[in-house]
């Protein structure tokens, strides 16, 4: 097992470690696996843990920084709640929740499938075109949304989604065909 192989810190850095990913013991012994108690002396160094627990605590740890300090895929960027519409509501809604929100654009949903988007920018051209702003949020969503945001898969490498991110302005991500994420620049920006 590759277990065996793996090199650890000492136990007293299991504090250190943990704090620096700001998690507290009772977080740390629900993920690892181990009580909440043998956390407290080990971090105390007032017992050695079995080598079973001490890769437990620190397989979680070292995961756990993993995933924070280096997002590498679709998933680890994406904003788990859409904030979306159904194309047969009124513009106003679309409106309504983009301020709500604080967003700019979002996806267009006919049910569960990705059909469409609609963003401020979309609006304030109507607008400059001569339409009043009475009617355009009288109209529904399908009447005036542009194309749907591309789609990836949760496992499409970061680099993918940031060069179609150069020519959308957002990118959906989804599992299974279902929509589990919305990847937008603010989030790449978490990046930095």
């Amino acid at each position: 097992m590759l277990l065996h192989s793996m090199k650890f810190p000492p136990e007293m850095d299991i504090k250190h470690l943990r704090k620096s990913l700001d998690i507290t013991q009772s977080e740390l012994a629900r993920s690892s696996g181990v009580s909440q108690s043998t956390i407290a002396k080990l971090e105390r160094g007032n017992i050695k843990g079995s080598y079973e627990a001490v890769t437990k605590i620190f397989t979680f740890l070292q995961e756990e920084s993993r995933r924070r300090s280096k997002a590498s895929k679709a998933v680890d960027l994406a904003t788990k709640d859409i904030v979306g519409v159904q194309a047969t509501e009124k513009v106003r809604a679309a409106t309504d929740l983009m301020r709500s929100s604080g967003i700019s654009q979002m996806p267009v949903f006919q049910g569960r499938q990705h059909v469409g988007s609609i963003s401020e920018m979309i609006i304030l051209t109507r607008l400059r075109d001569g339409e009043s702003m009475e009617t355009i949020v009288e109209l529904k969503v399908n009447e005036m949304m542009d194309e749907a945001f591309p789609i990836v898969n949760e496992n499409t490498p970061i680099e993918a989604v940031t060069s179609l991110l150069s020519c959308s302005h957002a990118v959906m991500v989804s599992k299974n065909g279902d929509m589990t994420g919305i990847i937008t620049s603010a989030d790449l920006l978490k990046l930095m």
